[in-house]
């Protein structure tokens, strides 16, 4: 079935919001509920990550429903909110996509505004904004979250100033997009900021409506401390690539090395296996945390830890005993200072080893030859 719009709704153990939810859906927007009728009709998609009987209450609803009513369910939710947000924009069969949560703090009555303002403007995307004209971010919970939510959105639009410069609310889970105007093989998703996604990977035209930021309307809110750590590294990511992250690493490594030798050093240790021990603990500590915060999205494509684990250690040893010979060679000839020599050649090796992990440890297996049959366009599964 082709229809004009689609609703995605991305749940996760949200089952006891769902009859709400599409009920009003089919008041605002279906005929049979007096709604404003979508030319084309529309539809309501629900990607569900759930682990509780959400499919199953999803499955009830659509079989009585005056909307007509499909289901993704993944077993594995990879990229969290924004991957699912992704797999509806891929399945969706509507020209334009309407993106919301399924707790009803997006208030389905938004819906046909937003619609008409996209086909009024003709704009690739249009954010319900909690922040401009009459619109309330008053759903919150309390002012932690609102102080939060405010905050989160001054540093994405002080980091990319020309993209986000038409957007007040760049946090929003709320928004219509053109579908043809997303290029999906663009996208990293991770965390929960997809429209943060979209706008940073492309040039958009974007308009804003207000809107009132609702009660949940049943179940308990899924945001945490962790989500917050990863829209900081969803936000380096997008503006500074891997790159970013791999150079905080580096020189919280470089800082421990350095006071590693210096350590060993007041103890008495010679300079030389100083260097040696301090080089060992630094490599395996990098690579445990560039596993985790930089090259997480790579590992399911590449080798195994411990063959990942191999090869890093492999070069970034050989690297460290290449660096420790000239280290010895310039301390005993020219710079009989052997913190201030390390820290130079650290620096000096730090882009090297960046593409040695990008391009080697974590390059994922059959990927030359994977584009040589389907012709991929060059750039296309370039990482950020």
């Amino acid at each position: 079935m082709t229809v004009d719009v689609t609703v995605v709704v991305p749940t996760y153990n949200e089952g006891p919001n769902v009859a709400e939810l599409v009920r009003r859906l089919a008041a605002a927007l279906g005929p049979d509920g007096g709604g404003q009728v979508v030319p084309g009709g529309v539809e309501v998609l629900f990607v569900d990550d759930s682990r509780d009987d959400t499919p199953a209450v999803i499955e009830q609803v659509a079989a009585r429903s005056a909307l007509p009513v499909r289901m993704i369910h993944r077993e594995v939710p990879d990229g969290g909110l924004s991957g699912a947000v992704v797999a509806g924009l891929r399945a969706a069969t509507g020209e334009r996509v309407v993106v919301m949560d399924g707790d009803l703090q997006h208030p389905p009555e938004m819906v046909p505004v937003l619609l008409a303002t996209a086909r009024e403007t003709g704009a690739d995307v249009v954010v319900a904004s909690r922040y401009t004209g009459r619109g309330d971010a008053g759903g919150l919970d309390g002012r932690y979250r609102r102080w939060v939510s405010k905050a989160s959105g001054l540093l994405a639009r002080s980091m990319f100033p020309v993209k986000l410069r038409d957007v007040s609310d760049p946090m929003t889970g709320f928004f219509v997009v053109r579908r043809a105007a997303v290029d999906l093989a663009a996208l990293r998703p991770r965390g929960f900021k997809i429209l943060l996604e979209i706008l940073a990977r492309q040039r958009l035209v974007v308009v804003e409506e207000p809107f009132v930021f609702g009660e949940r309307f049943a179940g308990r809110s899924k945001a945490t401390v962790a989500n917050g750590l990863r829209y900081v590294q969803q936000l380096t990511l997008l503006r500074f690539g891997r790159l970013s992250p791999f150079a905080l690493i580096g020189a919280l490594g470089a800082v421990l090395n350095l006071a590693i030798l210096a350590g060993l050093q007041a103890l008495g240790v010679h300079y030389l296996p100083a260097v040696v021990w301090a080089n060992v603990v630094t490599i395996v500590i990098n690579f445990l945390l560039q596993e985790r915060f930089v090259f997480a999205d790579l590992r399911e494509g590449a080798h195994g830890f411990w063959g990942r684990f191999v090869r890093s250690f492999a070069f970034n040893g050989t690297e460290a005993a290449v660096r420790t010979l000239l280290l010895w060679w310039i301390v005993e000839r020219a710079v009989p200072h052997p913190e201030l020599v390390q820290a130079v050649l650290i620096l000096v090796a730090f882009v090297v080893r960046f593409v040695f992990q990008a391009q080697v440890v974590y390059r994922p297996r059959g990927t030359s030859r994977a584009r040589g049959r389907t012709g991929d366009r060059p750039g296309e599964h370039a990482q950020p």
